[in-house]
C-alpha cells in the first residue's frame, strides 16, 4: 500500500492482493518504522456510506464502505473519492508504472494505458 500525502489530500494506492485482502479480511494496514514512533496507515472497511478518515495516536485509518469494497474487489472500478472534514480522500487501485521504475511491481494492476 502507498500513500500520497499533500496539503489536505490524502491518497492511497493498493495492490491486487491487498483488494483480495481487504475485500475477504475487511482491514488491511503498513508500517514505516521511525527511530521514536511508527507512522501507521490502514484501510478499513465500515458499514458507512462514504470515505471517511481519522489521524490518532500514530495512524491513518481511513474507513471504506463495504459496498466500495465490493466493488474495487469484483469490477475494473479503479477509486473511489470523497472528503471527510476539510481532507480530499481517495483510494485506488495501484497500477503498474509506464515509466522505468525500481519498485517492485509485480503486484500491481495491468496499467490500461500501456501498448503490447
Amino acid at each position: 500500500m502507498k500513500i500520497r500525502i499533500k496539503d489536505n489530500s490524502v491518497r492511497f494506492r493498493i495492490t491486487q492482493s491487498e483488494v483480495t485482502e481487504l475485500h475477504k479480511n475487511g482491514i488491511i494496514s503498513s508500517t514505516t518504522q521511525f527511530i521514536d514512533n511508527p507512522f501507521i496507515y490502514t484501510v478499513e472497511k465500515t458499514d458507512e456510506q462514504q470515505l471517511s478518515a481519522a489521524f490518532v495516536e500514530h495512524r491513518i485509518v481511513m474507513k471504506i464502505p463495504g459496498f466500495m469494497v465490493e466493488e474495487l474487489a469484483t469490477t475494473d472500478r479503479v477509486g473511489f473519492d470523497g472528503l471527510s472534514g476539510k481532507v480530499q480522500l481517495l483510494i485506488e487501485k495501484d497500477f503498474v508504472c509506464l515509466d522505468n521504475t525500481i519498485e517492485d511491481q509485480s503486484d500491481n494492476y495491468p496499467n490500461p494505458n500501456m501498448k503490447c
